[in-house]
């Protein structure tokens, strides 16, 4: 099974590949679901780490509808990931009803390409996963991060199971939401081959007006869950 840590920060894609991380989805400010990274960070990332790194196209937090300019912005940084040599792109479009935005998607696949799609968790705002998955199928992407449209994805293994049974090798199901070493094994068990997690701890920052508690990926939870599948 393969284990793809969400990484927030230099330190936190550090500690993923000293640990034994097959693979790094890169964002920062996992406090409202991650958005895009810097320039900086990105640039940090791929001149020093040797494990595929895919990155987060995600412009703002809140909802996955956008605007035009938004959405150029989103084409402009897929256009630098790919200048900077990176592995692979997750983001995705939807529409006002919660529905894949296919065209939209559609541009930011064909944009991407040669590197791998991640669609990822607006997955989780449709209402019919089924249909949702054959539109992805047919857009070519390569792999779907979801909770399974749970708030966690233990309490939606079910719906994962169901659908890897239904992508039939066609496109991957990324399980992630709330995945630890505890229970990381029952997606193995139902037959995932991917799963998604932060493995994060969180430390007090100094007392400054501005301080807030600093959440990094740290190496001994992914190490436990890697010992666990």
């Amino acid at each position: 099974m393969l284990l793809e840590i969400c990484a927030n920060s230099y330190q936190s894609a550090i500690n993923a590949q000293e640990a034994g991380a097959h693979r790094i989805e890169l964002c920062q400010e996992l406090a409202v679901g991650g958005v895009t990274p810097s320039y900086g960070f990105l640039k940090q990332v791929v001149d020093t780490l040797s494990i595929p790194v895919f990155v987060l196209i995600r412009p703002r937090s809140d909802n996955f509808i956008y605007s035009a300019e938004e959405f150029d912005i989103m084409k402009h940084d897929i256009q630098l990931c790919k200048n900077l040599g990176f592995t692979g792109i997750v983001s995705g479009v939807l529409n006002k009803d919660n529905t894949i935005d296919i065209e939209r998607t559609k541009e930011l696949v064909k944009l991407s390409r040669p590197l791998a799609f991640t669609f990822h968790r607006a997955f989780d705002c449709v209402e019919n996963p089924s249909k949702a998955l054959v539109q992805l199928i047919d857009l070519g992407i390569d792999r779907v991060l979801t909770s399974g449209l749970a708030t966690s994805a233990k309490k939606g293994v079910n719906v994962l199971k169901q659908l890897h049974e239904q992508a039939n090798e066609r496109i991957i199901i990324l399980a992630g939401g709330g995945i630890n070493s505890d229970n990381a094994k029952l997606f193995k068990d139902v037959g995932l081959n991917e799963i998604h997690t932060s493995a994060s701890s969180t430390i007090k920052s100094d007392d400054s007006l501005f301080s807030v508690p600093i959440t990094f990926s740290d190496t001994e939870k992914i190490k436990a869950i890697l010992n666990a599948i």
